[in-house]
């Protein structure tokens, strides 16, 4: 439960950050990029304290670097789609395309791994999907759906989805207590090196800059996010939840406090849409608990 806790909380702070970025004028893709360099950094110091160069090669193996190269590019991919996707889309649409696809993990887990399901977890499953579309419900910057949007709604759709449920495969399969904090610093790097490619890409053939602010913010970004995985993982490892419960807690326990924090923080103005969200929220958090 701890666990769950500080994913949500870590998750949440990552949100703030974000919305923090755009009063600040933080260039996201530079920050985001230095963001995944800062927690593989942190990712590879947690596991070289905890073991030596030596075994370094010893918990490396070709399954656990595919995986994290795989899941890093799917990282990187996702957040260019959604900052796409909420800039040419709406925030609303894009929001449910991205939140929606803990469905996905779900599935998985359901018909791979056998997961129980009982009545009371389904209808909570679908509570959260109806608080993640009441929640987004307040976007008047949505523009008529052509053909190219739906497309990169879909692909946003997929991508997140595959990430998770290969995050939840790889952590029954692949991932230990020895090689956990290998993995993240694998996929943090690939990660960052892809965007990194990017954004080399993006200052010699636009007006992208590099500046000592995004830079800084990207490391102060990349501290919650590797915590995020790091207890995300845990939880996923849990006897305690399956992946059923896992991800609809975390999406709308994320939803619930960062409500909570844009009124306290950023004295934003919540629509009666959001509260009902986060009333369907709890709700279903309760149910998927029982």
């Amino acid at each position: 439960m701890i666990d769950l806790a500080i994913t949500i909380t870590t998750f949440s702070m990552m949100v703030m950050l974000f919305k923090y970025f755009d009063k600040i004028r933080v260039n996201n893709l530079i920050a985001i990029t230095f963001n995944y360099f800062t927690a593989g950094t942190l990712a590879l110091s947690s596991y070289l304290l905890e073991n030596s160069f030596i075994e370094l090669k010893t918990n490396t193996n070709l399954n656990l670097v595919i995986i994290a190269l795989i899941i890093g590019t799917l990282f990187v991919i996702t957040f260019n789609l959604y900052a796409y996707s909420a800039q040419k889309i709406g925030i609303t649409l894009s929001t449910i395309s991205n939140k929606m696809s803990m469905v996905i993990p779900i599935l998985i887990g359901i018909i791979l791994f056998k997961e129980e399901v009982t009545f009371f977890k389904i209808i909570g499953v679908f509570l959260a999907l109806g608080a993640i579309v009441f929640s987004s419900k307040e976007d008047k910057k949505s523009k008529k759906l052509s053909q190219l949007n739906i497309i990169i709604l879909f692909l946003l759709f997929i991508g997140q989805g595959l990430a998770d449920g290969l995050l939840n495969w790889g952590q029954r399969n692949i991932l230990n207590s020895q090689n956990m904090n290998l993995f993240f610093t694998l996929t943090f790097l690939f990660a960052g090196f892809t965007g990194g490619l990017y954004s080399f890409f993006k200052i010699k053939t636009s007006n992208l800059k590099m500046d000592k602010k995004s830079i800084f913010w990207g490391i102060v970004l990349g501290i919650p996010n590797y915590l995020t995985l790091l207890y995300f993982i845990k939880s996923l490892k849990s006897e305690l939840f399956t992946t059923y419960q896992v991800f609809p807690i975390v999406n709308i326990g994320v939803i619930v406090m960062c409500t909570i924090l844009s009124v306290i923080l950023f004295q934003e103005k919540v629509s009666i849409f959001k509260w009902v969200g986060v009333g369907f929220g709890i709700l279903a958090i309760s149910l998927i608990l029982l």
